[in-house]
């Protein structure tokens, strides 16, 4: 099972807060350091220092780690026009020397496009599509020829698709819970599904979707990697757990039940019974990015026990 840090900076965190935990994450030997792409926090609270962009943070992580995966789950499709998406990730891609992924989705946040002027688009799935087989479409030309596309929502003409990635092909992520068109969507486009804050139940009926998708769009189904993105609180006794779920406003037992949570032996028995549904990787959220001291104790008595 390989884990891999998910963090939710629009709920309080500048750029050194991430860059101490993207640090943390390499050198607690875990695999990645994603984030979320939202501009306004969400529940209770000031949101202080406020937003971060996370194709601005990614860029200056890359220049500033040396092994640790970096993405996004997911960036907002509404945020961004896809051929200038398929752009900066390219760029940031170079920059990291190859070690960026791309996790996509339609958008959804109505309230955070209101606060900052973004246009909330009613038929957004339609346009995640389009922007799928723009980015990468981009990407797969070849250098001396051109891309177009005619669209409903896109129209791009004789693009010299530059610049290329570092790598020959960026993975992308597709996730959600959708059971038809999310799907398909991943069996023609993504290198990896991902299921945020499923149960068991759930995960293992999505992935099911997923895999019967990818054979009927010819693709073997195992050419997918399928994961997970859930909360995880754990502590070195139950009081420990208590002061870390308080610090995030959330309960112990509810944690338990939607997430990853109690001790390093509790949390390891549940990372295996999503193994054992097909789950190959686990996005462990992150939401009080000031206790390192979390990562570490995930580090020496959770990964440990799993690799």
């Amino acid at each position: 099972m390989d884990l891999r840090l998910f963090t939710e900076p629009q709920q309080g965190a500048d750029y050194d807060t991430l860059l101490t935990v993207a640090k943390a994450t390499e050198d607690l030997g875990f695999d990645a350091f994603y984030r979320s792409d939202h501009y306004l926090r969400m529940g209770s609270g000031d949101g202080l220092p406020g937003p971060t962009d996370a194709w601005i943070t990614l860029a200056g992580l890359a220049r500033e780690t040396r092994r640790i995966r970096l993405g996004t789950l997911m960036t907002a499709g509404t945020f961004r026009l896809p051929g200038v998406l398929a752009i900066q990730v390219a760029q940031v891609d170079q920059m990291s020397g190859g070690r960026i992924e791309l996790g996509l989705g339609a958008g959804w946040f109505e309230e955070e496009h209101r606060a900052y002027g973004i246009p909330f688009p009613k038929e957004k799935f339609g346009r995640l599509e389009e922007q799928l087989a723009i980015v990468t479409g981009l990407w797969a030309t070849e250098v001396g020829k051109t891309f177009s596309y005619d669209g409903t929502y896109y129209q791009l003409t004789d693009s010299p698709a530059l610049p290329k990635p570092a790598q020959a092909k960026v993975p992308v992520l597709i996730g959600g819970h959708g059971a038809t068109r999310t799907p398909r969507l991943a069996a023609q486009y993504a290198d990896e599904f991902n299921i945020p804050f499923a149960s068991l139940e759930d995960s293992e009926t999505q992935f099911g979707r997923v895999r019967a998708a990818a054979q009927a769009h010819g693709r073997s189904p195992d050419d997918l990697v399928y994961s997970n993105a859930l909360i995880v609180c754990t502590g070195k006794d139950d009081a420990e757990v208590a002061r870390r779920a308080a610090a995030i406003g959330r309960d112990v037992e509810e944690l338990k039940a939607n997430g990853l949570a109690g001790s390093p032996a509790e949390v390891v028995d549940k990372i295996g019974r999503y193994a054992a549904i097909g789950s190959q990787r686990i996005y462990l959220q992150i939401l009080d990015l000031d206790d390192l001291d979390h990562l570490e104790l995930i580090s020496s008595q959770i990964q440990s026990q799993l690799t």
